[in-house]
């Protein structure tokens, strides 16, 4: 076959019709169909002209033909030599080499794609060493894998009651206002410890992560009289919220939990809690949602705080319906007295008061062309600059120890002008800057008289006076920079000031946020009510069916065979319109959103009067 395209190679001259297609001649169909013998005889003289035209190739070219073809019988016949010649030279190379040769597929001849600079080839060895390296590296990720496990915190059982826990009767055992047992047979409980009365030697051994408020959730419903659970664990404060029948049972099962969980004695713990049931609980919920709870009245991480256990409680099966809503109403409330009140303006947090101070010592009272430094970036420096942002501050130079915090504080506010030094270049952003605020976790003096003393004079849109904020706590400057004629220091002490001037307004506020707080309380406890109307409604309305239907059956039988469809179907509707127009009156009246009292009472009164029970709630045909 070689052979045969040599050939045909060697004949470009020749057309391909001459070889393989017959001339077309020119006849007519009709006379060929009339005459065979005709068409016969010009067959035969078509066979003749091919053969004679074959034959006139001339001589110089069948020679060139000739040597084609015996050049292609000697590839053909030489190749296999050649190719088993090849592979017992590859297969010695491989044996007698130390290293197994580097297997190389290369496709750029191949591929017609434009060369790109890429290595398109697979190298064996390397492949395998790779193999081998993810294999021995598996083992410790694997060993590293079970040791994680191992230090999870672990589910643990409810622990036996402390003797003196379970002969303690809890204070506040009648609850102040509606009781929910009444309505819902349950009862919303609250027990904690805050700032306001607990040291903080306490309140950091009964802290949770918030890594583990799904865990101490499941713990808690496996204690014996606890329905739902929620835990909010702050710096400020340690609250577990639940929903119990029974008061008294309740409360213990959750200071049961948080002394085993904390290892903090029944004794040692009594004195800081507070409790608080049903009315008082979600009160209080609602309140330390709206900031007024909170060390500085208004603060607005609270909020974010409160959202957290609504998420975290939403993928925990023991976060049920009651605490779920009442969590959902106190994120309401807390976004409503936000928006309704003028509780979050002003200084509300240590970095707030400071920055409002800062623009209050200015001469001018704003940020326009002043040179401010912060030192530091830590929390405190990224609700500085947060401030300063809000105030139209957009010119600040960060100074820290390291690079990656500073980086995040730039990036998470691209809308200031940031630039970043590190702490070898303090002295110098200092001497450039009119405002310096120092939220430095150092234990040490960072800035002393000495090192401004010889400082430029700030220009005259400042006063002539550098101006320290200093937040930090160990103080980061020097007592004596208030000797300086161009230099000021301001410490924490000195932030009441800001917040004394706000305090009347937030007290405003406040009592503005209590009358919003309790409406929201309304809404919760209307929810609830109705919750308690659902099998009411359920029972009066499959109680009226079961009448209905036993009675469409008797007036059925009563009429015979001869009654026709139409007729049942009028007897159908007008058994239906009948019960649907009494019904009408008693299931508006358990709709209705009214007081909550009455509502309850409502429902009380409607299952005496129709005698409802379980039972009544699926219909079905009476005798």
């Amino acid at each position: 076959m070689a052979g045969w395209a040599v050939v045909f190679m060697a004949f470009p001259s020749v057309a391909p019709t001459t070889l393989f297609t017959q001339p077309q001649v020119a006849s007519r169909p009709s006379v060929a169909m009339r005459n065979p013998t005709l068409s016969t005889l010009r067959a035969t003289d078509e066979r003749v002209n091919m053969m004679t035209s074959v034959e006139t190739i001339s001589a110089p070219e069948q020679a060139r033909a000739a040597t084609a073809a015996m050049v292609g019988e000697a590839v053909l016949t030489l190749s296999p030599i050649l190719l088993a010649l090849a592979g017992v030279w590859i297969a010695l190379s491989r044996f007698m080499r130390p290293q197994a040769p580097q297997l190389a597929y290369a496709y750029a001849a191949a591929d017609p794609r434009p060369a790109s600079g890429k290595s398109w080839s697979i190298e064996i060895p390397t492949m395998y060493a790779a193999q081998s390296a993810v294999q021995t590296a598996s083992a410790p990720a694997e060993a590293a894998a079970v040791a994680t496990a191992a230090a999870e915190p672990v589910l643990r059982a409810p622990l036996p009651r402390d003797p003196k826990l379970q002969a303690w009767t809890p204070e506040n055992v009648k609850p102040v206002g509606k009781d929910y047992g009444e309505m819902s047979k349950q009862h919303i409980i609250t027990v904690g410890v805050s700032v306001h009365s607990t040291p903080v030697e306490i309140r950091e051994r009964l802290a949770v992560p918030k890594e583990q408020w799904g865990m101490a959730i499941d713990e808690l419903v496996q204690q014996p009289f606890l329905q739902e659970a929620a835990v909010l664990s702050t710096c400020n404060r340690m609250e577990v919220y639940v929903v119990a029948p029974d008061y008294r049972q309740g409360v213990r099962d959750v200071i049961n939990w948080m002394t085993g969980h904390s290892g903090v004695s029944f004794e040692e713990l009594q004195p800081y809690l507070f409790l608080k049931q049903d009315g008082e609980a979600v009160d209080h919920v609602l309140q330390v949602s709206a900031g007024l709870d909170s060390l500085i009245v208004g603060e607005g991480q609270i909020l974010a705080q409160v959202k957290s256990v609504h998420q975290v409680g939403s993928e925990v099966k023991g976060f049920g319906q009651y605490l779920s809503a009442m969590f959902n109403q106190a994120i309401t409330a807390g976004k409503r007295v936000r928006a309704e009140t003028n509780i979050s303006t002003g200084a509300v947090s240590v970095s707030s008061a400071a920055a409002e101070l800062a623009q209050l010592k200015l001469p001018n009272r704003n940020w326009a062309g002043v040179n401010v430094a912060i030192i530091g970036a830590g929390k405190m420096s990224k609700l500085l600059v947060k401030h300063l942002v809000s105030k139209d501050c957009l010119n600040m130079t960060i100074v820290n120890r390291s690079m990656p915090r500073a980086v995040e504080l730039q990036q998470e506010f691209p809308e200031a002008n940031i630039k970043i030094e590190l702490s070898d270049k303090l002295m110098d952003v200092v001497a450039s800057s009119d405002v310096v605020f120092v939220a430095s976790s150092s234990t040490e003096i960072l800035v002393q008289a000495s090192d401004v003393q010889s400082m430029p004079t700030p220009p005259t849109l400042v006063g002539g006076v550098r101006r320290f904020f200093d937040i930090s706590v160990p103080r980061n400057t020097s007592r004596d920079l208030n000797e300086l004629p161009t230099a000021q220091v301001y410490n924490v002490d000195d932030l009441k000031e800001v917040v004394e001037m706000n305090k009347e307004s937030r007290a405003q506020a406040a009592a503005d946020a209590l009358i919003l707080l309790r409406e929201e309380k309304a809404t919760f406890e209307g929810w609830m009510a109705s919750l308690q109307a659902v099998p009411t409604i359920k029972r009066l309305r499959g109680k009226a069916e079961s009448i209905r239907l036993t009675e469409l059956e008797k007036a059925k039988s009563k009429l015979g065979e001869e009654v026709t469809a139409k007729q049942l179907k009028v007897l159908e509707d007008l058994s239906r319109g009948i019960m649907n127009k009494m019904l009408h009156a008693p299931m508006q009246a358990l709709r209705s959103e009214g007081d909550v009292a009455t509502h309850v009472q409502t429902i009380q009164v409607l299952g005496r009067v129709f005698g409802l029970t379980e039972e009544d709630e699926t219909p079905r045909v009476g005798k």
